[in-house]
């Protein structure tokens, strides 16, 4: 069994968290730097090393391996990321000014399939993003549609504008999608074969993965005194719990599906990865995934959009007297 400890800042624990005031501020300043396509562009991309980076995970690649995979390591996990940030600044440049549509979801799969294209070259191959091209992609269109007041604080409201007005655009058709891309995806034939949402579904009804479970979770393990870590791990946990997730289910079926939800669901009811407990039924839970072969990467895409959701809606740093904010 591999080890871990949850006290270790790089194993995941967001810098916007753990830093001082001073490395905040410097940040907080080279980021007001960005245009705000860049700047979207920059948190989705640091949501995807902060997903990539989190430890420990059942059944994904983190800092201590590649859990299920053999063609996934962390370090081709990062190269993905840092390959995807173009992408997501053409999405949200894309998306500036415009309103969803059928015209606005077809330049965004033009440009998702562009990404994908761009992932591929620098993983050798593997598929690191694909799903959070999607989920998170979508949720930079949205979050460049919605306009935020920068000096509201209350994060909520926020965060469904957000993942609401991408579900408008998720419900439109691709109008390029028969011709460009007919091949289906693991996703989408798992879809079809079990009968659950899938991706597209996540979106199309708002992302509530991201709204209604791992972002109260996230929110829920900082106030009982969690680490980041561990309160990141817990939000994962928590989407893992209720997820159809079509990752586990074309890696392991229906039994795996099942062992994901169940064991995920043991360590949040023994008070989550921080305790005793809770550790011991995350061993348990990742002792049968690795049996059978499964890796949640859809909740892990999804965890990556719950944390860039969380960034953006934190997102109200005062440098110099005025308030820098993701949109202004």
């Amino acid at each position: 069994m591999r080890t871990f400890s949850l006290d270790t800042p790089a194993e995941g624990a967001a810098a916007s968290w753990t830093t001082t005031a001073s490395t905040r501020n410097a940040r907080a300043g080279r980021e007001a730097a960005l245009g705000p396509d860049a700047q979207l562009a920059r948190f989705a991309r640091d949501a995807l090393i902060e997903e990539a980076r989190l430890t420990p995970k059942p059944g994904l690649v983190d800092t201590r391996g590649s859990g299920a995979h053999v063609d996934l390591d962390l370090a081709t996990m990062l190269r993905s990321a840092h390959a995807l940030e173009p992408t997501f600044e053409a999405l949200a440049r894309a998306s500036r000014g415009a309103t969803p549509g059928s015209a606005l979801r077809t330049d965004l799969a033009r440009i998702g399939r562009a990404g994908e294209a761009a992932m591929m070259r620098a993983t050798g191959g593997s598929n690191a993003h694909r799903g959070a091209i999607w989920i998170v992609g979508l949720l930079v269109a949205g979050a460049t549609i919605v306009h935020v007041p920068s000096d509201d604080a209350g994060g909520h409201p926020h965060a469904m504008a957000i993942a609401e007005t991408a579900a408008r655009i998720a419900r439109f058709d691709d109008l390029l999608a028969p011709t460009a891309q007919p091949a289906q995806s693991n996703g989408e034939r798992m879809r079809q074969r079990h009968n659950v949402g899938g991706a597209r579904r996540e979106a199309q009804d708002g992302f509530p993965h991201v709204i209604r479970v791992g972002l109260p979770a996230l929110h829920a393990a900082r106030a009982q005194g969690h680490g980041e870590a561990a309160a990141r791990v817990d939000a994962l946990l928590a989407i893992m719990a209720s997820l159809d997730d079509t990752c586990v289910l074309h890696r392991a079926g229906l039994a795996g599906r099942d062992a994901a939800q169940a064991g995920a669901q043991r360590v949040r009811d023994a008070g989550g990865i921080a305790t005793r407990a809770g550790r011991a039924a995350f061993d348990a839970l990742e002792r049968a995934l690795l049996a059978l072969n499964a890796s949640p990467g859809g909740a892990a895409d999804l965890l990556a959009a719950t944390l860039f959701i969380d960034r953006l809606v934190h997102h109200h740093h005062r440098i110099g007297g005025r308030t820098v904010s993701w949109n202004n």
